[in-house]
């Protein structure tokens, strides 16, 4: 990220979490320290908040804390990126005050939740949208194309050498080597994983026969690394090697596949991961203020790019203090405002949420409360 850009975007983030501060009551904190500093734009929130979960929110959290931290002297957000499943359980057994995860909670999840949420639960906020690569090191190749039934093929272990024709058919005029494919997962519980898997299996479901889920199907074969980064960095390390990640963590020598959509080819963007999620609708039966979106896996629209993953911050609707309930409130207020949603494109390749689903993430986290 530019150094310009981030200032830019911090300056804008001081003022904006500045202003919501202004109804901010941080008394007291989740992890006691010092109340609430008076000071000429009004009362700031303090203390420490704690969030495990995403890895591929990595980069947009790193600017997200920092610009909080700056909004807010007396505040720190800590965040451990150890996966979407960890985040989950995080916030399911109190030892986080929010998740990030790149799969929103099950109803089971949902029912769980109501343990130490209070009697509303968790609810899902969409924070991050981000375009899954499907990205390869093939020397001398930096752009191909693939349909779901290759990528699904590939990771099966179906195909097993660059060179393979069905590769060749799709990509006319790539001069492809005798390589041998070896495709790497994710090795823990992956909100990654999840999206990935749910595309193979809405859109290649003759050869994904495995359901969508966040533990990559022991049954396959293949090279495995825990997070976004340690399989970016085997691919990186392993000629012949082609994984599923974060898009903001692909650089380098990795190439990335456009994916085929209807009849066409979609380059990954920010803007094409925003249209797929645009496509998506509400998953039915939820709570109030609850945000989950279905994605439709199998458009035809050549403008969206459906390998996409909506990444949520889990929240609590209710919380043992109400100054944890306002340091919660606060934070993510500016993840899903203008500001925050900016710097997260600047340092991540993110799109920014819609201002439709700004709105409806603003309500819902002005529900969050504490317990009487």
């Amino acid at each position: 990220m530019k150094a310009t850009r981030f200032g830019r975007n911090a300056a804008i983030a001081v003022l904006a979490v500045g202003a919501l501060a202004l109804t901010a009551c941080g008394s007291d904190n989740a992890t006691g320290a010092p109340s609430a500093a008076q000071t000429t734009a009004g009362v700031k929130v303090t203390g420490t908040l704690t969030g495990i979960g995403s890895s591929a929110q990595g980069a947009a959290m790193d600017a997200w804390k920092t610009n909080f931290a700056s909004a807010n002297p007396g505040a720190t957000v800590q965040y451990s990126p150890d996966g979407s499943g960890a985040g989950r359980k995080a916030i399911l057994d109190g030892s986080a005050q929010f998740a990030g995860s790149d799969a929103y909670l099950t109803d089971a999840e949902l029912a769980t939740s109501k343990t130490k949420c209070g009697t509303d639960g968790a609810i899902n906020i969409p924070v991050y949208i981000s375009p899954i690569a499907v990205a390869f090191n093939v020397p001398n190749v930096k752009d191909l194309k693939l349909d779901a039934v290759t990528v699904a093929k590939i990771f099966r272990g179906q195909i097993t050498n660059w060179n393979d024709p069905a590769i060749a058919a799709l990509n006319a005029g790539v001069t492809l080597p005798d390589l041998k494919v070896t495709p790497v997962n994710r090795s823990d519980d992956s909100g990654t994983t999840q999206n990935f898997t749910d595309y193979l299996a809405s859109a290649a479901p003759s050869v994904w026969t495995d359901k969508a889920a966040g533990l990559w199907p022991a049954s396959l074969k293949g090279e495995n690394a825990k997070g976004t980064s340690g399989v970016v960095k085997t691919v990186t390390d392993t000629p012949g090697a082609v994984t599923y990640a974060d898009d903001s963590a692909v650089s380098g020598k990795l190439g990335t596949a456009e994916i085929k959509v209807g009849s066409d080819f979609v380059k990954i963007s920010a803007a094409a991961a925003a249209k797929a999620v645009e496509l998506g609708k509400p998953v039915a039966g939820r709570p109030t203020g609850d945000l989950s979106i279905k994605l439709d896996r199998t458009t035809t629209d050549s403008s969206a790019y459906p390998v996409v993953l909506v990444s949520y911050h889990v929240v609590c609707t209710t919380y043992d203090k109400q100054a944890t309930a306002d340091l919660v409130k606060a934070f993510e207020s500016y993840v899903v405002s203008d500001a925050g949603q900016q710097a997260a494109a600047g340092s991540a390749k993110s799109a920014p949420l819609s201002k439709a689903l700004q709105d409806k993430a603003k309500a819902a986290l002005d529900s969050i409360k504490a317990k009487a």
